[in-house]
C-alpha cells in the first residue's frame, strides 16, 4: 500500500501537468479564431471598361529600287558606232546615248525613196489624164461616161499607190532614227554591256543583254511586303521612319503611297511602295532598309484592357465580367498587345466591370462577394 501510494502521488503532478497544458491550447486555439477571420480573403480588384488606342509599330525589312529603271536594246539588227556615255553617268531626258550603223538600212531608204518619186509621178499622169478627159466631156459627145469612170478609177488607184510608198518610205525612216538609242528619263546608266563594233539587234546572239541600263536616282520606291496580320492597320499617306545599314546614324522618312491590294499567294503579304525623295543621292537603288511601320487602329468597336484580364483557358479566351455579384465568362477576341495592354473584341459594353487579374479560380456564374472597382490607368 504504501508503494501504490508513492506512485500515486508521483503520477499526480503529472496529470494536473496534462490538463493545465490542454486547456491552455484550446484557450489559445480560441483566441487565434477570430484573427483568422479577421483576416479574410482580400477585395477582388476590378474596373470600368474603357475604349482606348494603342500606339505601336512594326519593324519590318524593305528594299529601295529606282523610280525608274529601263534596259536599252537595239531595235534594228545593226552595229555600234559610237558609245557617249558609260557607267556613272547622268544623263537628261533626250540626251544621246549610243549611235549605230546599218549601211542595208540607208539602202533601203533610197529606194523607198525611189519608189515613192516614181509612184507620184505616175499618180500625176493619170490625174491630169483624167482632169482633161473631164474638161472634154463637157462638150456633148465627145467622151463617153465609161471612159471618164474608167480615168477616174485609174485616178484613185494610183493616188492609194503613192500613199502606200510613202507608208513605206516613213517605215524605213523611222528604222533608220532606231539607229540612235536616246534617253527616255534622266537618271544614272548603272550598266554597259557592249562596246564599240559589237553587233546588237532583236534577235540572235546580239539580243542578249541590253546596251545600257538606266535607272533614276533622285526619286526611289520603298518596297515592303506587310504580313496579312497588320494589313488592316495600313492607309495610304501613312508616314514611315526607315534607316539603311550603310547609313545607321540617318533616319528617313517616307510615305505609303501605293497599296497592291491583293496578298502575295506564296507569303501571305501585301505590298507597298512608298516614295522616297532622294535629291542628295545619300541613298542607292538595291540597299536594303529597315522599315518602322506605325500601326494605328481605326477600329471603334476595340476594348483596351490590362493584359492579366485576359484569361487564356483550355475553353477558349475570355474575360470575366461582373454581373449581378456574378462570375460572366465572356468570349473575346483579342487583337494587339503592347506594354502589358491588349486589345479585345467582344459582346461587351462601355463601363462594364471586368476582373482585373483573371483566373480559373473564379469560376463562371460564382457568386463574387468582395469586389472593389479601381480606376483603371
Amino acid at each position: 500500500m504504501k508503494r501504490i501510494s508513492k506512485s500515486a502521488l508521483l503520477l499526480l503532478p503529472v496529470a494536473v501537468l496534462a490538463v493545465i497544458l490542454q486547456s491552455c491550447g484550446s484557450s489559445q486555439a480560441e483566441n487565434e479564431k477570430p484573427k483568422e477571420t479577421a483576416a479574410a480573403a482580400p477585395a477582388l480588384e476590378a474596373f470600368n471598361l474603357q475604349k482606348g488606342e494603342l500606339s505601336s509599330s512594326i519593324q519590318i525589312p524593305g528594299e529601295l529600287v529606282a523610280f525608274q529603271r529601263v534596259d536599252l536594246y537595239a531595235k534594228v539588227s545593226s552595229f555600234v558606232k559610237k558609245l557617249y556615255v558609260d557607267v556613272g553617268s547622268e544623263v537628261s531626258t533626250g540626251q544621246l546615248l549610243v549611235t549605230m550603223e546599218a549601211p542595208e538600212v540607208n539602202s533601203q531608204l533610197s529606194g523607198a525613196e525611189s519608189r515613192l518619186k516614181s509612184q507620184e509621178a505616175v499618180y500625176l499622169s493619170s490625174k491630169a489624164t483624167y482632169d482633161r478627159l473631164l474638161e472634154t466631156s463637157k462638150t456633148p459627145g465627145t467622151v463617153s461616161q465609161n471612159d471618164l469612170d474608167i480615168a477616174f478609177a485609174k485616178q484613185k488607184s494610183d493616188l492609194a499607190q503613192l500613199d502606200a510608198a510613202k507608208a513605206s518610205y516613213n517605215e524605213v525612216g523611222a528604222n533608220r532614227n532606231y539607229l540612235e538609242i536616246r534617253a527616255p528619263f534622266s537618271g544614272v546608266i548603272s550598266r554597259r554591256n557592249v562596246s564599240a563594233g559589237a553587233y546588237v539587234g532583236p534577235a540572235g546572239k546580239g539580243s542578249d543583254l541590253p546596251i545600257f541600263t538606266l535607272q533614276e536616282q533622285k526619286k526611289l520606291r520603298l518596297v515592303v511586303s506587310v504580313p496579312e496580320a497588320y494589313i488592316g492597320y495600313l492607309g495610304n499617306k501613312s508616314e514611315v521612319d526607315f534607316t539603311a545599314k550603310s547609313l545607321p546614324n540617318q533616319k528617313f522618312k517616307a510615305k505609303i503611297t501605293r497599296l497592291s491590294g491583293v496578298l502575295d499567294e506564296r507569303l501571305r503579304a501585301q505590298s507597298i511602295e512608298m516614295d522616297v525623295e532622294n535629291k542628295e543621292k545619300k541613298l542607292l537603288p538595291g540597299m536594303v532598309a529597315e522599315v518602322s511601320i506605325p500601326l494605328t487602329s481605326e477600329d471603334a468597336a476595340a476594348f483596351v484592357v490590362p493584359s492579366s484580364a485576359v484569361l487564356n483557358s483550355t475553353q477558349g479566351v475570355y474575360v470575366i465580367k461582373v454581373a449581378g455579384n456574378k462570375a460572366d465568362w465572356v468570349p473575346v477576341k483579342t487583337g494587339r498587345r503592347v506594354d502589358n495592354r491588349t486589345e479585345i473584341f467582344g459582346d461587351l459594353a462601355l463601363n462594364d466591370v471586368i476582373v482585373k487579374t483573371a483566373s480559373e479560380e473564379v469560376r463562371d456564374s460564382s457568386a463574387l462577394k468582395n469586389v472593389k472597382v479601381i480606376a483603371e490607368k
